[in-house]
This record gives structure tokens, C-alpha cells and sequence, in this order.
């Protein structure tokens, strides 16, 4: 015990007097500390035991030592004796350099003495501890030696400067904790350091990325929900009759300028993972995974579009059609399908800017495709109808409803127009996209029930993403929702497509139009005609052999009726193009709402697909395949991919993630289209 603290007893000792310091490293001079404090005429010790003041001269200091010399020498020299030979050649080494250098010491005889030191302790290491032949162990590679580490601890003010020693020197024995000893501790043998993770959550511990072979699907949990019996090879339904199976995708990718220009909503995201070419990559990953035939992208950045998506979506097999945002918007939709399976006949890009209309000056924008499926050639000459595939970003703000409700008007209209076909009904329509508004709004239902009534409706209520019924002022919506200027009924059709045109209107020829110069009408006078010499104060004479009758003889045909257009109601807007949603937007095994999105953390479906189908009157929510919402038509829903709660996005650390590179989640369907004989 006493041997294996010299080290750490002597030098406090040593601090006495510029001369003594770094001197004595033996537990006995630390012992005698005190009584030589009291007995010399040296000041008083001052705060962290402060030096002795450098006045101390040759005379004063051999003074010192012999008092110690006749007080302890011979009780501290005998317990020396009794411990190993290295701590006793340690403490005359030590003596000796107290008597060989004076009392006032220069900084380069202090180096000299801490060398000195030094190398005694090093001797005595290599003495204490056994040869490695001597043990039967084999010798340890250069730069394996023992280990000199201090490590600070909390301590008394006369310990702060306590000698470091090898770890050798104090592994042999078990002592208890003093303060002098405690203040350095040993430094912990080295553990191997394990990889630092890439990203940390705040509040959510450490998360680490998935391994690469997990798939995609299996991480979020989303299941393939299939609808639709088994099908064969051709992807063709063997059952009531053949089917043209394809899928459809609709994912709002996150423009990369506007998640820049609202960081405050990604604060929780790591900014590797909100990386553009971190996230075009699970982007990219993800398109191939799930394959679909039709792809309909919302908030797609330009430059990003014509450098990387539209190459890359080209070599996967797509044509690709982009509209921008009008003005100064970097962003738009995209709306890619496969010229495999479909032949576009026309592409209709949609601007919902008008100049002049205050509710018709944003910037947002549609696409509207028309294509026709491509039916393999096995099965012999059949049909398929053509298909309507719209894509459409909506405003943002919740507190225009009153703009919401215009923009969808006009793709409606476009989407009539487009789907139209030549006896007035339409072809198989899709509509899809970022609606930002949430299920059971009045916008939603106006979309699937098709008809809304609007006059005196809060402008916030439409979409139902916040409320503001606390506000003391709010923007109602009045009737007429939109000016006549805007050429859109109130049924959401273009003015054009609801009267005739003139080139269908009756044509009467020139001739056919003197017949009538003579007739009884145009022989009599008219009241309150102007009496003119010459002109118009003669009667026209029926030249001989002029029927009276014949104006009735030719119009025995009666001129078709024009197209009628059904009444509307002041402040209620329709639509006839029989849509509902793919998804129910509850997850009946979860008793959950679905969520497509979660802004600043909160779930909200703000996403959709809509497809044409007769709903169902007085049906349930449930979501099954067999309590469905729809009646089965010309297109047929086979299956969608499942959506997720607000829990379970939660546990991925919201949206964005390592894993979805985007702050919604895609929506895929699958569907099926009736072939028909010709």
C-alpha cells in the first residue's frame, strides 16, 4: 500500500519552495507536509497550495531539509526498506536530487529535474513488472507498452497536481479510494470505436438506414390490396369477358425549390436525406418497383425534369408529357404512359390563370391526356375504348376555396371536352392528383356526388384542411361563382359544348331564301313604316303562278331542336362525369384514417384518384371488395396498393424519410377495361 503511493504523496511536498519543487514523489515527505509548513518562516500556503515565493536561498533550504532529516528520516527510511527494492531506489534517487540543486531554479533545471524523474519512474516500471519469458507469455509487439494516461478528476485543491504513473504501477495491488489517488484515475483500456451512425432524430434516438436487399414495400408496410380474380398470362381477366389490365401511379415527388423555400417543414429530417440526388435515386427506385403503365407527377421541377426524370423515365420505357406552372414557377405536372400498352390521341395541357379575373390569377396547372389501349394482337379484332387520364395540382391555401372550386371547374370542362365522344357520352376517365383538400369536404363531395351548393359556403370550408371559424371576418363564396367571361356553365362544360355549332345548325340556300319575297307577310305593310317617294310607297305585286302556300308546303319538315341544356340552380355547380375514389381513406384493420401526407406532423389526405364508376346508393365504407362503393362499369378497379395511418409514419419519422424521399406518399391502382367486339 505504501509503496505503491510514494509517487503520489511526494510532490505535493515538493512544491514548498521553487528549490523543493519536483523533488520528493515518496508518500512519506507528503506525511511531513504540514510540520514543515508550521516550522518554517515561509508564508502561508495561499489558495491551490501555491508555491513557496522564490526568495528561498541555499541556507534556508538545507534548514529545512535537516529538520526533516532529524524529526522522520529514520521512521520513513525503515518503512521504505520494507517495501520493493524499486520504491526505495526511487526515494534516494529523489534525496539526492534534493541535496545536488539549490533553492532557486531556473525553468531549464526544472526540465533537466522532470527528465530525470522521469526516467526513474520508467526504471522502476521495467523492474516491477516481470520479463514476458519469465511468465511463459509471449512478448507484446512494439508500441504495446504500458499506458500513461491521466484522466482529471473532481478533487481537493491540494491534489491538483498529483504525479502520473504507468498503469503497471498500481495494477498489482487493491488500495482504497483516497482523494489524492482518486483525482487521476486510470484511462480505460481502448474499446474498439463503433461506426458513427450517419444521422441522429432528436427525441427519437438513432436511425439507421435500411439494408439495400429490403425492399421498399416491406419498410412502410403497404400491402397490395387485389379486387380482382386470378388473371392469365395477357394480363386478361378469364371471366364474364376480357379485360385490358393496367396500372396507374399518381405521386406528388416534392419540388426541390419549394422544399428550400419552406425548411421550416423538414426540420426533422436530416438534410442528407432531403439531397436531391439522394432523393432522385429512391425516387427512380421506386417508379421501377412498382412499374406502373401510367405515371401522373406533381410538383416536378423543370431543370430536374429535362436532365434527370425525363431521360431516366424515357430509357424505363415512358413518353413523357410536362406542363410548368405559368409565371415565374419552376415547378408542374408530368403525366408519362408507356407506348406499349397505349397511343395517345391528343394531349391537352390546362392553365387555370386568366388575365384580369382576381379569382382566376394563380399559377397553377393541368394535364389532360387521351389514350387509347393497345390490345394484343392474340385476341383477334376487338376493341377497347379510349381512356382520359387527368393530372392537376390545386392550390394550396386554405383559405381559397373560392379559387379551388374555379380551377377544378375548368378541368372539368377541359376533362368534358376531351372524354366526350360523338353520341355526348364519355369514354373511361381517371382524375388524379394533389387536390389539398381533405375527404368529405365540400370539394370532394363535389367530385364524387357531382353537384355542390356553394352560395354563402366560407371560402376555408371548401378544401377543410384548417379551420377558421374563429375569425371574425371571413370570405364567403357568392353566386355566380365565376364571371359568364370565363365561357364555363355552372354544369362545368365549355358554352360551346352545350349548344350546337353553327356548322350543325340548318343551312338554307339562296334561292331557297327568294321564295319568301312574295309571300302574305312580306306583302303586307309593316306598321309605322316610313313613306318614301320611290321606295317604299309602292306594293309588291305576286307575280302570276305564285303560291301563297308555298312557305308552308317546304317547312313541313320541322327544324331539329337544339342540344338542351339543363337548368341550374342559382349558386350550385355540377358535373356529369360520374367519378369516385379509388381509395376509402380508412383502414378498417387499423380503425385509422388513411393519410397521404403529413405536414408539420399531421396526417391529412390531400391525394386521390377518381375514376368513372355509377356510385352506389346507401353503401357502406368499409373498404372491402365486396361492399364497394361503385357499380362495376366499363372501367373496373382490380386493386390499389394500401395507404398508411399517422402512427405508422410516425414510427418512420414522418415524411420525408430514408426511405420515402418525398412528403406524400404515392398512390397505385390497378384497373381493368372492357374488350369488346366490333
Amino acid at each position: 500500500m505504501i509503496a505503491s503511493c510514494l509517487c503520489y504523496l511526494l510532490l505535493p511536498a515538493a512544491r514548498l519552495c521553487r528549490a523543493l519543487s519536483r523533488a520528493l514523489s515518496d508518500a512519506f515527505f507528503t506525511c511531513r507536509k504540514n510540520a514543515l509548513l508550521a516550522k518554517s518562516s515561509s508564508p502561508q500556503v495561499e489558495g491551490d497550495f501555491a508555491m513557496a515565493p522564490q526568495g528561498l536561498d541555499q541556507e534556508e533550504c538545507e534548514g529545512l531539509l535537516q529538520q526533516w532529516r532529524e524529526e522522520g528520516s529514520s521512521q520513513v527510511f525503515s518503512a521504505v526498506s520494507e517495501g520493493p527494492l524499486v520504491d526505495k531506489g526511487l526515494a534516494q534517487s529523489s534525496l539526492a536530487l534534493l541535496m545536488d540543486y539549490p533553492g532557486e531554479q531556473d525553468a531549464a533545471s526544472e526540465d533537466k529535474w522532470c527528465s530525470r524523474q522521469l526516467s526513474d519512474l520508467q526504471a522502476a516500471e521495467n523492474l516491477e513488472e516481470p520479463s514476458p519469458e519469465v511468465l511463459g507469455e509471449e512478448s507484446l509487439p512494439e508500441g504495446e507498452g504500458p499506458m500513461w494516461a491521466a484522466v482529471p478528476m473532481q478533487a481537493g485543491p491540494q491534489y491538483a497536481d498529483c504525479t502520473i504513473l504507468p498503469m503497471g504501477a498500481l495494477a498489482a495491488e487493491e488500495w482504497e479510494e483516497d482523494p489524492a489517488v482518486v483525482a487521476w484515475s486510470l484511462a480505460p483500456e481502448p474499446m474498439p470505436q463503433e461506426e458513427a451512425p450517419i444521422w441522429s432524430f432528436e427525441g427519437l434516438g438513432q436511425l439507421q438506414p435500411p439494408p439495400v436487399e429490403i425492399p421498399y414495400h416491406e419498410i412502410l408496410w403497404r400491402e397490395w390490396e387485389d379486387f380482382s380474380t386470378q388473371l392469365d398470362a395477357q394480363g386478361l381477366e378469364a371471366g364474364d369477358g376480357p379485360q385490358f389490365q393496367f396500372t396507374l401511379m399518381s405521386y406528388n415527388i416534392l419540388a426541390q425549390d419549394l422544399m428550400q423555400q419552406s425548411s421550416e417543414l423538414y426540420l426533422h429530417c436530416h438534410p442528407d436525406i432531403l439531397n436531391w440526388n439522394y432523393r432522385f435515386a429512391n425516387l427512380m427506385q421506386e417508379f421501377q418497383h412498382w412499374d406502373p403503365d401510367i405515371l401522373c407527377l406533381q410538383e416536378v421541377q423543370e431543370d430536374h425534369y429535362w436532365e434527370q426524370l425525363e431521360p431516366s423515365l424515357r430509357m424505363m420505357g415512358f413518353t413523357c408529357f410536362y406542363k410548368r406552372r405559368t409565371g415565374c414557377k419552376t415547378d408542374g405536372c408530368a403525366v408519362c404512359y408507356k407506348p406499349t400498352r397505349f397511343r395517345l390521341l391528343c394531349a391537352s395541357p390546362v392553365e387555370y390563370f386568366r388575365p384580369g379575373l382576381e379569382l382566376l390569377n394563380r399559377d397553377n396547372v393541368g394535364l389532360v391526356l387521351l389514350l387509347q389501349p393497345l390490345v394484343p394482337e392474340g385476341l383477334g379484332q376487338v376493341s377497347v375504348a379510349p381512356l382520359c387520364v387527368a393530372n392537376t395540382h390545386i392550390l394550396y391555401n386554405p383559405r381559397r376555396g373560392d379559387v379551388k372550386l374555379a380551377q377544378m371547374a375548368i378541368l372539368l370542362a377541359e376533362v368534358d371536352k376531351v372524354a366526350r365522344l360523338s353520341d355526348g357520352s364519355h369514354c373511361p376517365i381517371i382524375l388524379c392528383g394533389d387536390l389539398n383538400s381533405v375527404p368529405d369536404s365540400p370539394l370532394y363531395n363535389f367530385i364524387r356526388d357531382g353537384e355542390l351548393q356553394y352560395d354563402g359556403m366560407p371560402a376555408w370550408k371548401v378544401s377543410g384542411q384548417e379551420d377558421f371559424s374563429h375569425q371574425l371576418y371571413q370570405r364567403k363564396l357568392q353566386a355566380p361563382l365565376w364571371p359568364s367571361a370565363l365561357g364555363i356553365t355552372d354544369g362545368c362544360q365549355y358554352v360551346t359544348s352545350c349548344h350546337p355549332k353553327r356548322s350543325e345548325r340548318r343551312k338554307y340556300s339562296r334561292d331557297f331564301l327568294l321564295r319568301f319575297r312574295f309571300c302574305s307577310i312580306a306583302c303586307q305593310r309593316p306598321v309605322g313604316l316610313v313613306l318614301m317617294e320611290g321606295v317604299t310607297d309602292t306594293k309588291p305585286e305576286r307575280p302570276a303562278g305564285w303560291a301563297e302556300s308555298v312557305l308552308e308546303e317546304d317547312m313541313s319538315e320541322p327544324e331539329p331542336e337544339p342540344e338542351p341544356v339543363s337548368p341550374r340552380t342559382i349558386g350550385t355547380i355540377q358535373h356529369c362525369l360520374h367519378l369516385t375514389s379509388v381509395y376509402t381513406h380508412f383502414l378498417p384493420q387499423h380503425c385509422r384514417p388513411e393519410v397521404t401526407t403529413m405536414p408539420l406532423g399531421i396526417g391529412a389526405t390531400v391525394d386521390y384518384i377518381f375514376f368513372s364508376a355509377e356510385s352506389c346508393e346507401n353503401g357502406n365504407r368499409t373498404g372491402k371488395p365486396d361492399h364497394r362503393l361503385y357499380q362495376d362499369g366499363t372501367l373496373k378497379l382490380l386493386g390499389r396498393l394500401s395507404l398508411l395511418s399517422e402512427e405508422i409514419l410516425w414510427a418512420a419519422n414522418g415524411l420525408p424519410n430514408p426511405f420515402c424521399s418525398s412528403d406524400h406518399l404515392c398512390l397505385l391502382a390497378s384497373f381493368g377495361m372492357e374488350v369488346t367486339a366490333p
